[in-house]
């Protein structure tokens, strides 16, 4: 059978790369042609458009790359149309694939989604446009499939994939992570993961960078994102004493004591990775504006909104200081705070559904089609 995937991150590419390699598992007939990244290209996808030429952060972004938005779902339009795959697989990326999956639907390919648009976090009354559009649905999250259910849209909780991507990731040990990066033999090591965009990685290191001179035993580390160049990274470089490191992110977080994470999928695997952490989120401000006032949940990190209660600190815009940053930090670093953490965080892993989500997501596909 033929596939159509659409992501259009790097978690996207991350998770679209193993429902690929499960798919081919199950169909061995497969042919994939896919918008997405190197991963999802190298797990055997035919890729149609990288998804760093797409990722635009925040409403004003959005607004100053219509144009652009644009041309992109004319394309996908005609390369679905000209590919007639016998199904579209849409991951998250809820802008443009809910477009897609209009007109989709309308033409007559069957359309599923996996890695549910957040809808619960905000703008609710999408749902009807989902059960419209959308003929099967696999989420991820352990509360999605009850709020799905309280709208009459019958969806299949398939776990969470980031545990099969981090069960198989490879293990280096300490020693040889710090000699592969030329890092300290033994300050202990706290990851920077400032996101995987420009706009947000801008907003973001600069603070994060801000308290390192407080904690002169520790080592630093950035974790650079796939999606952006080293050389974009090296002005940070040349003004901090810290380290950087690229496509390295799971073995950073393997080997590391703390962390400083910008909120998104990055805070749920630092959770898995049972490294304790600060949230940090700082946006435009007119676009923060508009987001509070359509978002309705208490908490904006995965691990909180799982565990529906504070596990780790949020620091939000104007929250997100130097001053607040190390006292939180400092707190995770030894005492009662990080031992609370990090109990919270077996638990969480126990409300995930255990490994195998994608290859769930692939037999539940080719069934349905």
């Amino acid at each position: 059978m033929k596939y159509y995937i659409i992501a259009g991150e790097a978690s996207g590419d991350l998770h679209g790369s193993n429902l690929i390699k499960a798919l081919l598992k199950k169909d061995t007939e497969a042919q994939v042609r896919c918008w997405g990244g190197d991963l999802m290209q190298t797990a055997g996808g035919e890729l149609a458009k990288h998804y760093k030429t797409m990722a635009f952060m925040g409403f004003l972004e959005v607004i100053k790359n219509i144009p652009t938005i644009f041309k992109n779902i004319s394309f996908c339009k005609e390369d679905i149309t000209k590919f007639q795959p016998d199904v579209i697989i849409f991951i998250d990326f809820s802008g443009f694939n809910l477009r897609i999956a209009k007109w989709a639907k309308q033409q007559g390919f069957q359309t599923n989604y996996y890695i549910s648009p957040q809808i619960w976090a905000s703008r609710e009354s999408r749902i009807h446009k989902i059960k419209r559009d959308i003929d099967h649905m696999y989420v991820i999250l352990p509360f999605e499939q009850k709020f799905y259910a309280k709208h009459g849209f019958d969806v299949a909780f398939v776990g969470h994939p980031l545990l099969d991507a981090i069960a198989s990731s490879e293990k280096v040990s300490n020693k040889a992570f710090r000699q592969k990066n030329n890092l300290h033999a033994t300050k202990p090591i706290i990851a920077l993961l400032p996101g995987s965009r420009k706009q947000e990685v801008q907003k973001m290191l600069s603070v994060m960078l801000s308290v390192t001179d407080n904690f002169s035993d520790y080592q630093f580390v950035i974790a650079g994102a796939p999606s952006l160049d080293a050389d974009f990274y090296r002005l940070y470089l040349q003004e901090n004493k810290v380290a950087f490191v690229t496509d390295q992110t799971y073995t950073l977080l393997q080997n590391a004591h703390a962390a400083l994470v910008t909120s998104g999928t990055a805070t749920l695997e630092t959770a898995l990775f049972k490294v304790p952490q600060v949230v940090c989120y700082k946006g435009n401000w007119i676009s923060y504006q508009i987001a509070k006032r359509i978002i309705t949940l208490k908490f904006i990190s995965l691990v909180n909104l799982i565990m529906d209660k504070e596990v780790v600190k949020e620091l939000i815009q104007s929250d997100l200081n130097t001053q607040n940053l190390k006292v939180e930090l400092q707190k995770i670093i030894a005492g009662p705070a990080r031992d609370q953490i990090l109990n919270e965080y077996d638990i969480l892993g126990k409300k995930l559904g255990g490994a195998g989500a994608s290859e769930k997501a692939a037999a539940l596909i080719v069934e349905n089609v």
